[in-house]
């Protein structure tokens, strides 16, 4: 059995022994056994209003990261006893159990809507009606969102393979498959697919590009080397998704650096110090990151120079940071939502939802975001 150990700065991201080994336990390598201090929010001076124009529910997570999908104005959520579900508007479409229990979702294109479950399996549904058109079989277990296109459906195992599906019939296309160090944090990142590549971090502090249309790899760039004398100190894993603006993707790996590649080369374009497993943003600026202590700071976009850096948020758990009308938005261990000035990093607006904890990323929909909550509250925010 495989044995897991907790990182207590982010209690849903686990590292796992790939290795077989005999017994099962649970314990934390990385805390002291002090009890981890949260920041207290302090009032703040209000300059947007987050405004929510609808919210719904579904299944709770159950500890489970479930991201939802928008495509154009439908939400597609899910949770973790087997229930899929789409919104629209506030008001629910339809809704399908699909009988399993449910580890990873949702992917969507519009047309397909896609979960997958521990077993490995990947269920594809109509995005119209949530009728089951075809499951097919990982080869193992799914924490990760499956990305959908029109040319494939691609899914990350928690061993860190790749497996691409053709979107009509589910027939398997490709696996890609590179050596991992024998400890590793699970990822909860989709992959990222754009034109003909298919983007991914691994183990070991690589961002990978692999041919959409074969599987077969393309570059490989080092984010991070790892250090050390131990197996713990040597994590060194992209287990974020990457980001991409224009022709520049980057990437972040805990106890490692945030580094930027050209698309289609893979050259080294900067890289700083950095430790993360929450991730990045990107717009025609800054990039932005949230550090394993819950700092969140902005980076310049062409030379990774230090612009700002906001920490009272200190080990609040924070989620994958947005940009959305020109603001950086995030949430939190409690369900709050917070806003800040991506000029300077100050608080200019919060906003709570229904104070479960929120671990899944903010999805993007019109000019506004979509938030999942651990207790399976779906809301979709706008800023004013």
């Amino acid at each position: 059995m495989r044995r897991h150990y907790r990182i207590s700065a982010a209690p849903l991201v686990l590292v796992t022994l790939l290795a077989g080994l005999t017994g099962c336990s649970s314990l934390n390598p990385f805390s002291s056994g002090d009890k981890i201090k949260v920041a207290e929010l302090k009032p703040i001076q209000a300059s947007v209003d987050v405004k929510t124009l609808w919210s719904e529910s579904v299944p709770k997570a159950e500890g489970y990261v479930f991201t939802p999908a928008v495509a154009g104005q439908k939400v597609f959520a899910a949770g973790r006893n087997g229930v899929v579900a789409a919104f629209e508007d506030g008001k629910r479409l339809w809704k399908t159990d699909v009988d399993q229990k449910l580890s990873a979702g949702v992917g969507s294109d519009g047309k397909l809507v896609v979960v997958a479950t521990s077993k490995g399996d990947v269920i594809a549904l109509s995005a119209d009606d949530g009728k089951v058109l075809w499951r097919a079989k990982a080869g193992s277990e799914v924490l990760a969102p499956p990305a959908v296109t029109g040319d494939l459906v691609a899914v990350k195992g928690s061993d860190y393979r790749l497996f691409a599906f053709d979107p009509a019939d589910g027939r398997k296309k490709w696996t890609y498959q590179r050596q991992t160090p024998p400890l590793a944090l699970r990822s909860t990142a989709p992959v990222l697919v754009v034109d003909r590549y298919v983007f991914s971090g691994f183990p070991g502090g690589k961002l990978v590009a692999v041919a959409s249309n074969n599987g077969a790899a393309l570059w490989e760039g080092t984010v991070a080397l790892p250090k050390g004398t131990t197996e713990l100190d040597r994590i060194a894993d992209v287990v974020a998704g990457p980001v991409l603006e224009g022709n520049q993707i980057c990437a972040v790996a805990y106890q490692g650096r945030i580094a930027c590649f050209d698309l289609q080369t893979g050259n080294s374009l900067w890289a700083r110090d950095f430790s993360s497993t929450a991730g990045l943003a990107i717009d025609n600026r800054q990039v932005y990151a949230v550090d394993d202590k819950g700092t969140i700071q902005a980076f310049d976009r062409f030379s990774g120079s230090s612009v700002w850096k906001q920490d009272k948020l200190s080990n609040r758990q924070l989620t994958t940071p947005l940009v959305r009308r020109g603001v950086v938005v995030t949430a939190d261990l409690e369900g709050r939502v917070h806003v800040l000035n991506r000029d300077t990093g100050a608080f200019i607006g919060r906003s709570a939802t229904d104070g479960s904890p929120v671990t899944a990323p903010l999805v993007p929909q019109g000019a506004g975001f979509v938030v999942e909550t651990q207790k399976g509250g779906v809301f979709a925010l706008d800023l004013q």
